[in-house]
């Protein structure tokens, strides 16, 4: 494997300085209040809040993750990659809903619409599910990328990326996020684009990769029976994980959150929205020609999650691999900065402001910037433990996702579309959802030492997607059935935040806030992921 050279150093360098510089101008703007320091001061366009969706998305766990897919014949988690509509739907349908309430946080949206005990549930429950998904993958993957690339250790490379990250995060808040974020968009767009034209064209191009490849191995859609992927379990969790993860939560929710106004708001999801098909050319692409480079004995590598380094090493020039270098760099401090910041964000507006309303603002930023330390310190911890639950590192995120997802979908999506779900039934979806989420990991984790012909086994090994299926199923009759055999809400407690209970001029201001330029590039990003879709069936 070829090493970085003088040129390689350089660009990185000027990444380096890039990003410094940029977070510097930010951070001598003053944060006077929250707003400023956690949501920008409501102040963001649609580039930066579109560039700011996507590079918060794409971490180190989507380079090392999806690449690994790639080269290790998970073809069907591409799917996960083609939830653009998914963005869009933030946009049209959930984002009116939030900027008309004036919440800070999506569990600030549940108190409105239901009870203080539910948002008390949720920012405890997002807190937790960051830790297990979010920062502990982020970390790990970083360390996985930067070990191999730059030739120092796992743990030193990703403590080193973690202090950089934090130290910008922590001084300059949401603003320098986004700014750092929207720069390093475009960063990783021209660094991890270039390594897959480089390695298409070493491999001959498409015709070429798929010659290399064995027949049906790009197909994304196995059968039902398939035990790993079947088909439509895959279709069904990945939209419940999807509507979770860019609809409702907070990681993703407070982008928008920072726009000027919904119609900007809406914009930067359609424009996320686009970005968010490039990870299946940036990534998984790059990890099947590094697999077929390797059936050609071109390319060795041991592990599907050493696939994108080994080809960045191995078939870029001196200069290009500095440049993808950084964009890998780029990837993993965005995801870290946005999670960092969504984390202080719940903290400090949804537990400790509840407890301790009359809190001076200052002091509110500091309580933020301490709980960023105690959040990155506990993803950490849980690193060693997360490898112990799936192989494949982004098949791990998704099984965990897929179990912590459901509760939290099904709540969301019945308190705004059906008028008769009350604070108890959601209550208890969220309460139940998080009990059934940790026994189905603690199961997992457990596995080895179950009896194998035992029921509780059988649950244990059950196809994740499967499982998540049903349990999203489950969910939703819970909360169907306790808001039934419970008192209504009022009128006057869902006003507004249903869509049965919207007046004619909201649904008129509604309808002022997009074009038809608006519905045009909707429908194109549909349309590009139908496309996609039919394109990976052979």
């Amino acid at each position: 494997m070829q090493r970085f050279e003088t040129l390689d150093w350089v660009v990185i360098a000027i990444y380096f300085f890039l990003i410094a510089a940029l977070a510097i101008w930010v951070m001598t703007r003053k944060q006077q209040n929250t707003e400023d320091y956690f949501l920008a001061g409501r102040n963001l366009g649609w580039f930066v809040v579109g560039a700011s969706i996507f590079a918060s998305n794409i971490g180190s766990e989507h380079v090392v993750g999806l690449a690994g897919a790639g080269a290790g014949g998970k073809i069907p988690m591409l799917i996960y990659e083609l939830h653009a509509w998914l963005v869009i739907t933030l946009g049209w349908v959930f984002l009116p809903f939030y900027m008309r309430s004036g919440v800070f946080t999506t569990p600030e949206f549940l108190e409105r619409r239901f009870n203080s005990n539910t948002r008390w549930f949720l920012s405890v429950f997002s807190l937790v599910a960051y830790v297990l998904t979010k920062v502990s993958v982020t970390v790990y993957a970083g360390g996985i990328v930067i070990a191999s690339i730059l030739g120092i250790s796992f743990w030193t490379g990703a403590l080193v990326t973690v202090v950089l990250t934090g130290i910008y995060t922590v001084l300059g808040g949401m603003r320098a996020v986004v700014y750092t974020e929207a720069l390093q968009t475009i960063v990783l767009v021209l660094g991890a684009g270039t390594l897959t034209f480089v390695g298409l064209n070493s491999v001959g191009g498409w015709d070429g990769l798929r010659s290399s490849l064995e027949p049906g191995y790009l197909n994304m859609w196995r059968p039902a029976s398939d035990p790993e992927f079947p088909w439509p379990s895959l279709v069904i969790t990945s939209s419940i994980v999807g509507m979770w993860y860019w609809c409702t939560d907070q990681y993703i929710v407070q982008r928008v959150l920072s726009a000027r106004n919904i119609t900007q708001g809406r914009r930067g999801t359609i424009f996320g929205g686009l970005l968010k098909l490039l990870p299946v050319f940036l990534f998984l692409v790059p990890g099947i020609v590094a697999l077929a480079l390797k059936n050609r004995g071109e390319l060795h590598w041991d592990s599907p999650d050493e696939a994108f380094a080994s080809l960045l090493m191995n078939k870029m020039p001196a200069g290009l691999r500095g440049l993808v270098a950084a964009g890998l760099l780029a990837a993993l401090m965005s995801s870290l900065a946005s999670v960092f910041n969504s984390c202080s964000t719940l903290f400090t507006v949804d537990i400790y402001k509840k407890l301790r309303p009359d809190t001076p603002e200052k002091d509110l930023l500091n309580i933020g910037r301490v709980a960023t330390v105690i959040v990155v310190i506990l993803g950490i911890l849980w690193i060693p433990i997360m490898q112990n639950i799936s192989g494949v590192l982004y098949q791990y995120l998704q099984s965990v996702q897929s179990y912590i997802a459901p509760p939290i979908t099904a709540v969301f999506i019945l308190g705004i579309f059906f008028r008769r779900i009350n604070s108890s039934g959601a209550l208890a979806t969220l309460i139940v959802g998080l009990i059934v989420a940790f026994l189905r990991i603690g199961l997992e984790l457990a596995s080895d030492s179950l009896d194998p012909n035992g029921i509780v086994y059988a649950l244990a090994k059950a196809n994740f997607l499967t499982f998540a299926a049903w349990f999203f199923l489950f969910c939703v009759i819970v909360c169907v059935v306790v808001s039934y055999l419970t008192p209504a809400p009022s009128p006057e407690q869902i006003q507004g935040l249903t869509y049965s209970s919207l007046t004619e001029q909201q649904k008129q201001a509604n309808r002022n806030s997009y074009n038809v330029w608006d519905i045009a590039f909707s429908l194109i990003v549909i349309g590009i992921v139908v496309y996609v879709m039919f394109s990976f069936t052979g």
